[in-house]
């Protein structure tokens, strides 16, 4: 041990989801613990993710129930604006709140010890911060994600979904690069607080990790809000352009422009966890330096954890507090709670969302398994009719064998919630008849769930 290196029970780096409930155990449970942040406390989900997108989707939808009041026989004159500086302001004081209130409990814990810097290993149990040396055998890792820019525009501004919050007026034209989760929210965002929006995706197709038929219909719903979509292109660059930017597309091998005021990074994140220097520990990570785990989340490197985005099991605020709970049973319980007993689920918070768990049906045709299929338009659904909120469907995907439930996508009016039926009843391991036999309330759109389970179609994917 280096002299004047500081020792602890415990180190978190990082006060995500994950680090800063556990960081409050530790102290509870009499352990000496260095908290180590280099940013803002509270992590992605209270700073730049879940709590300022929502709230700023919560402001797009209010836009868009004002301008289609005439849908359910409700005239408005059209004098609706977008006040971005006030969305902003109200976003700010949530944030405060929630980043104040674990300042003030890392304040009052006499547990617990905060260290403002970046941290790197210069061992498997020692880290440098500010040039000082911290040390501990038990070290966890919650350093979270970061926006990852595309090539060839190194010399344009850009926002990412990070610096784009900080807008106070809004773009005349927003040019999104990347028609995934984060370019979907942002793009519909935009469009329904009042300005111009393209979304370029160098795929064939929107967020193509999921089913054909979902992206088409999201597609759909994007484009009748008037944003136009630029798919199946390669991204050759940006260039400022008077005020604004000029992005240059290669689209199947003919060359376009498009001139816009703003452009938003949207092409994924990467794990911080290749800050660390985790090679000098011996910490085991992949090519994209997510670091790999066991199913109670410790490093190949006895006494050392990753917990949240950076081990790439997730990336999720849900799946971060599970990620704490996982390693607080291990540490202090009896240690059932595993990763590998975690149904992956997520949800896309555009407008109507899309919930997601589990197996799609192409996912489990891939699988060569036999299972029952199921499909509900939402169309067919009185009570999104009666709310005149029509787009979308549910499925489902049953095991043929064991009866359970492996996967649903309810993607319509109250899918982020509705989704939750389908998670509930994949945890409780039961058979899917249990659903279908339940007698849900009406008029709701979960009291179609066991409708559509009533009429299950057989599919054999076998070879």
């Amino acid at each position: 041990m280096t002299k004047g290196t500081s020792e602890y029970d415990s180190i978190i780096i990082g006060t995500g989801q994950a680090g800063t409930p556990l960081a409050q155990t530790l102290a509870e449970q009499g352990q000496k613990v260095a908290v180590i942040e280099k940013s803002r406390l509270g992590g992605t989900c209270v700073n730049t993710g879940c709590t300022p997108t929502k709230t700023y989707v919560a402001s797009a939808r209010a836009m868009w129930e004002i301008n289609n009041a005439d849908r359910l026989g409700i005239s408005t004159p059209k004098i609706a604006k977008a006040d971005l500086k006030a969305i902003k302001s109200r976003k700010d004081k949530l944030i405060e709140g929630s980043r104040s209130g674990i300042e003030k409990m890392m304040e009052q814990s006499d547990g617990i010890t905060l260290i403002r810097g970046a941290a790197k290993f210069t061992d498997p149990h020692t880290l440098e911060v500010n040039g000082n040396q911290i040390t501990a055998p038990q070290i966890f890792i919650n350093v979270g994600a970061r926006p990852r820019a595309a090539k060839g525009f190194e010399n344009v501004q850009y926002y990412t979904n990070e610096s784009i919050l900080e807008l106070e007026e809004l773009p005349d034209h927003l040019i999104v690069i990347g028609g995934s989760y984060i370019g979907i929210e942002f793009g519909q965002m935009f469009r329904r607080f009042g300005s111009s929006v393209t979304i370029v995706e160098r795929n064939d197709r929107l967020i193509h990790k999921e089913d054909e038929g979902t992206s088409e219909h999201i597609a759909d719903i994007l484009e009748s809000e008037g944003i136009n979509l630029e798919l199946g292109t390669d991204c050759i660059g940006g260039k400022t352009f008077g005020d604004g930017v000029e992005v240059q597309l290669d689209c199947d091998g003919e060359e376009k422009s498009i001139r816009g005021s703003h452009v938003l990074m949207a092409t994924g994140r990467q794990s911080n966890a290749d800050l660390l220097n985790l090679n000098v520990a011996g910490i085991a990570h992949d090519e994209h330096h997510n670091i790999v785990v066991n199913d109670h989340l410790e490093t190949n490197v006895e006494g050392v954890f990753a917990m949240g985005d950076c081990n790439g099991e997730g990336a999720f605020t849900h799946t971060s507090v599970d990620d704490f709970e996982i390693v607080q049973g291990y540490l202090f319980g009896d240690g059932d709670k595993k990763l590998s007993d975690r149904h992956l689920n997520y949800a896309l918070y555009m407008d109507p969302p899309m919930g997601r768990v589990g197996l799609s049906r192409n996912q489990a045709l891939a699988e060569e398994r036999s299972f029952l299929y199921g499909r509900m338009e939402m169309s067919d659904v009185s009570r999104a009719k009666e709310k005149a909120e029509t787009k979308g469907f549910m499925e489902v995907v049953v095991d043929a064998g064991t009866e359970r439930i492996i996967g649903a996508t309810v993607l319509g009016t109250g899918g982020d919630e509705i989704i939750g039926t389908f998670i509930t009843a994949m945890y409780a391991d039961v058979s899917y008849k249990i659903l279908r036999d339940s007698v849900q309330t009406h008029p709701t759109v979960t009291e179609l769930i066991p409708t559509m389970l009533k009429s299950l179609e057989k599919i054999n994917s076998q070879k």
